[in-house]
């Protein structure tokens, strides 16, 4: 088992999530290029999901670990606790998915991610307290001022002129509160004597929970990515008529994301899971660039947009800056 205590490691993972949560978006506006709809792209995402924590899971056997290792005498609490937050955070992602698809990314993350970001925080700080608490409060409040910079950027763009587009903040904010609640559970899930080095018989290991998740996520998606695909007239003929290179932007979508969450659970062990996840959150101001910078998201919005934007990625690294010492106090 991968146990981190190094407080400099722990931020270095942080970082490698928040690169990979703030990234794997682009596969959907790639998948977009081949007219590929989100309910589809949705689908290979979760396979994606499902397949990155098989085979991490598997990969144990050659730490000389056996792969039931992390799920012998294991409370059935803790396996509960793990499917709920991949059913948790699925129903959240795809309405993020959906309200990238109506206002994107520069919108829908800071929005949904931000508010994920200061419930998710303050959940797991109470559950698990570690960190100067003065540095995380501040911290969040940056990231609370940033989501209202974007808010109001979102209005002064083409998009949020639009009727899809003015809905697609509301899919970003319920999207946020559930997302909130999905790591908080995750964390349940995982022995708390991991942070010591040890692990509980009783609960489950990072990996094993990561494929408990997946499995939740997969699951729920069959139901509720069903149900939308019927709501839009799509087909599984068409899912299974795609082309492999579509199919591929999904896959590698949900392959980085998993990763990204595993660099994430190893980092909680030394920087506690508020800092973790708030750190991981971070990924709104990388999803920000990529849609400011390459996406070209706000190139048609009225005059001023371009200051609101830079003071919302100020706001967002000023707080990040301050949840990521609030480890070392």
């Amino acid at each position: 088992m991968i146990v981190v205590s190094d407080a400099r490691l722990a931020i270095l993972l942080c970082v490698l999530t928040m690169l990979g949560w703030g990234s794997w978006a682009n596969m959907q506006k790639a998948s977009d290029r081949d007219a590929w709809p989100f309910p589809l792209f949705y689908w290979d995402y979760t396979i994606g999901v499902f397949l990155f924590a098989l085979v991490a899971w598997f990969g144990m056997h050659f730490s000389g670990e056996s792969a039931l290792t992390g799920f012998r005498l294991v409370n059935s609490i803790s396996l509960i606790h793990g499917f709920i937050s991949g059913v948790l955070f699925n129903i959240a992602n795809l309405l993020l998915v959906v309200a990238i698809d109506a206002t994107g990314m520069a919108v829908a993350f800071p929005l949904g991610i931000g508010l994920a970001l200061i419930i998710g925080t303050v959940i797991s700080y109470i559950e698990s307290p570690r960190g100067n608490p003065l540095l995380i409060a501040l911290g969040v409040l940056l990231i609370l001022a940033a989501m209202l910079l974007s808010a109001a950027a979102h209005r002064r763009s083409d998009l949020g002129r639009t009727s899809n587009g003015a809905g697609g903040p509301i899919f970003a904010i319920v999207a946020g509160c559930l997302m909130g609640l999905f790591y908080p559970q995750l964390a349940l899930a995982i022995s708390p004597k991991v942070q010591a080095g040890h692990l509980s018989s009783h609960n489950l290991p990072p990996l094993a929970a990561l494929l408990t998740f997946s499995i939740g996520v997969l699951v729920s998606n069959a139901v509720i990515n069903t149900i939308l695909m019927r709501t839009q007239g799509i087909q599984y003929s068409h899912f299974l008529g795609g082309r492999v290179g579509t199919h591929v932007w999904g896959l590698l979508g949900g392959a980085i994301w998993m990763f990204a969450l595993a660099c994430n659970l190893f980092a909680s062990s030394a920087a506690g899971p508020a800092i973790s996840y708030a750190l991981g959150q971070g990924a709104t101001l990388v999803a920000a660039l990529w849609g400011v910078f390459v996406w070209k998201e706000f190139r048609s919005a009225s005059e001023g947009t371009e200051r609101l934007v830079a003071l919302m990625l100020g706001c967002y690294a000023a707080g990040l800056v301050l949840i990521g010492a609030a480890t070392f106090y």
